[in-house]
């Protein structure tokens, strides 16, 4: 149960460690966390506006990579020589720290603190002017040291004198070699000599070719001069190790500058990073609290390409006030939005505690959390044999465990995979709790039991996802304070679904009766053309009977079957409903009232009895029966109904 990656903060911190240039620097970046002080945490997001006030004044700091520059200082320490290239890095690193010093003395026109790490930058000049001075191209240079540039003059005048001897025998004898020119073999100069001419030429065979056919021959007159040369070339190479060696020693000198260099130089780096992402992303700073708020000004989730995001306006404050909201329920249609705008809630939350700019309007405040749980997705596994139910009730089970009264919970589609009766109870215990507990939270989900349950218990509140009935596309607006409808009846119809299935469909959801309730979408059937035509808003609503539309609870009739829930029994409407909204259900021989909202249609009383049928036969009992019976026949009888029974209601 990882609400970061969940949440897709992990993705957050890639795009931001990309905007790094220093290895340390990244590390750091892909492992920030949340802050737990409030201190810190508004610190860090001050130097966050801070450096990005500084790019947009004097554009992108001078940053250096420092590739393997800890590797580098390390070799010092321990005593190893120095490559010409790794002095050379040394170098190119001294020079990124100049000119880092001269753009943070610009910086400070701003009055960012941040600015005044460049007086914490060593110029380590005389150690640049040497290596300048010593290393040229990766390489020692002649001007080093006066011993190097004479073994580097004497090697050219002997190589020049081999050459010289070698090219007087070549042109001599021309006939006895493949090739018109001297070549290097191993390591000294040569001649390639024939195969059949090899004894003509006196000298020693140094490598032939591989085919055989030439023998690559030192000859014996320039002998001498390439042991001479040999000799030459191993003084140049233990003059090149002094001179290396100086270098070395006199970077372990400045080992603390460098270092201190080095960690100023990767704390920019992360800083400024901050602020590119913050530049990237239209972000802006947020205020932060320990007041239980969070306040969404035209939120965009960051990961949404922002021609396509719809912004997100959200509030919430919980604490112990009478008017305190700790929980938010949001309904609304599938693909209208609900999830993004969870996750939209709780990565803006992560990223501001983390000391990221957000991407909101200004006056958006966040809140401080000791955690922050989410339960988003399926969480179906099959390694684990895991249902999507089970692996929500793992989550919520472990999120109850660790929750406070300074957490956060976000929750999607909560009670769905299991029995809608059952799984609407649990959700009712869960937003209970969490209630009672005193976390902020968010839920989304298509319970109409729990949009009541919102809409009747403080500390909750309802909010809908906006849905364009004309077009079927979902808003992706959020609208706090009113309760939402999946829609899914009335897409279905939009969409050509087959008219005697969503007739059906309406019965087993509504009761068979004409939608339109504030609990039921508005369905229009044709009852000839089982493909249904698509119908614009307007006519729909022009379709729609002006009369007053029923309840839910006047929707059942006298003998409907029912099942009633949650125990799913099975019973018979005796009785329709009173000003409390309950009904007269029998079940087993026992008549009870049960409130409208537990009771779902099973079987129309249309489709079980005939018209006119005479009720009594099932409800009364059998002394009623008979005295009816003979008080229609004209005796004065006295009949005893049982209490509360009345067929014509």
């Amino acid at each position: 149960m990882n609400a970061s990656n969940t949440l897709e903060f992990n993705i957050i911190l890639e795009t931001l460690a990309e905007h790094a240039l220093s290895q340390k620097a990244i590390e750091k970046l892909l492992s920030l966390k949340p802050f737990l002080s409030e201190r810190e945490c508004k610190s860090k997001m001050q130097e966050t506006t801070e450096a990005r006030k500084i790019l947009e004044g004097i554009g992108t700091p001078p940053l250096a990579s420092m590739k393997e520059l800890d590797k580098i200082l390390d070799l010092t320490v321990k005593g190893s020589m120095l490559t010409p290239d790794q002095l050379t890095s040394i170098c190119g690193f001294i020079s990124s720290g100049k000119r880092m010093k001269k753009y943070l003395k610009k910086a400070e026109a701003f009055n960012a603190d941040i600015a005044f790490y460049g007086h914490s930058f060593s110029s380590l000049d005389m150690l640049f002017e040497e290596i300048e001075r010593c290393v040229r191209n990766e390489a020692v240079d002649d001007g080093a040291s006066p011993v190097l540039r004479d073994i580097r003059r004497k090697i050219e005048n002997t190589k020049s004198a081999v050459k010289m001897k070698l090219d007087s025998i070549l042109r001599s004898k021309k006939e006895w070699f493949t090739d018109g020119y001297v070549t290097i073999r191993n390591g000294r100069f040569v001649l390639p000599v024939k195969k059949e001419y090899k004894n003509q030429l006196s000298g020693t065979v140094i490598d032939t070719s591989s085919t055989g056919s030439t023998c690559f021959i030192e000859p014996t007159a320039v002998r001498k001069l390439q042991e001479e040369l040999a000799i030459l070339q191993i003084d140049e190479d233990n003059e090149i190790r002094k001179i290396l060696y100086t270098l070395t020693v006199l970077v372990d000198e400045h080992i603390n500058e460098l270092r201190i260099n080095k960690d100023c130089m990767e704390t920019l780096d992360f800083i400024f990073a901050k602020a590119k992402l913050s530049i990237e992303m239209k972000a802006v700073p947020v205020s932060i609290t320990t007041e239980r708020k969070i306040i969404i000004k035209q939120g965009r989730h960051p990961l949404l390409k922002p021609d396509l995001c719809v912004p997100l306006d959200f509030e919430i404050r919980g604490g112990l006030g009478d008017d305190a909201i700790n929980g938010v329920v949001i309904t609304g249609p599938n693909t209208g939005g609900k999830t993004v705008a969870l996750k939209t809630i709780g990565l803006l939350s992560i990223m501001a505690q983390s000391g990221l700019h957000v991407p909101v309007s200004v006056g958006s405040v966040f809140c401080m959390h000791n955690s922050i749980f989410c339960d988003i997705g399926d969480g179906q596994s099959i390694s684990e044999n895991l249902s999507t139910f089970s692996s929500h009730i793992q989550n919520i089970v472990a999120i109850l465990k660790e929750v406070s009264g300074e957490s956060l919970v976000l929750l999607d589609e909560l009670g769905s995979g299991t029995d809608p009766a059952e799984g609407m109870g649990l959700a009712i215990a869960i937003l209970a709790e969490l209630n009672q507990r005193g976390c902020l939270f968010v839920a989304t989900t298509h319970y109409p039991e729990i949009k009541d349950f919102a809409k009747n218990t403080k500390g909750l509140m309802n909010a809908r996802m906006e849905f364009d009935r004309e077009n079927l596309q979902p808003l992706y607006k959020l609208q706090i304070g009113e309760a939402g409808e999946s829609c899914a009846l009335y897409i279905a119809q939009r969409l050509g679904f087959p008219g005697h299935m969503l007739k059906r469909a309406q019965m087993e959801a509504y009761g068979g009766r004409s939608s339109g309730s504030r609990d039921r979408p508005t369905i229009l059937f044709e009852e000839d053309n089982p493909k249904i035509e698509t119908v614009s808003k307007s006519k729909i609503q022009k379709e729609i009977p002006k009369e007053k539309s029923p309840t839910r609870s006047e929707s059942f009739n006298i003998g409907d079957s029912v099942r009633v829930y949650p125990q799913k029994l099975l019973g018979i409407i005796y009785k329709r409903t009173n000003e409390k909204g309950e009904l007269g259900v029998q079940i087993k021989d026992k008549k009870q009232l049960i409130n409208h909202k537990r009771i779902k249609l099973f079987i129309p009383a249309s489709e079980l009895y005939p018209e006119d049928y005479d009720f009594s036969i099932i409800f009364d009992t059998v002394e009623n029966r008979k005295a009816r019976h003979q008080l229609e026949k004209g005796h004065d009888v006295v009949i005893e109904y049982e209490e509360d029974l009345n067929f014509n209601d």
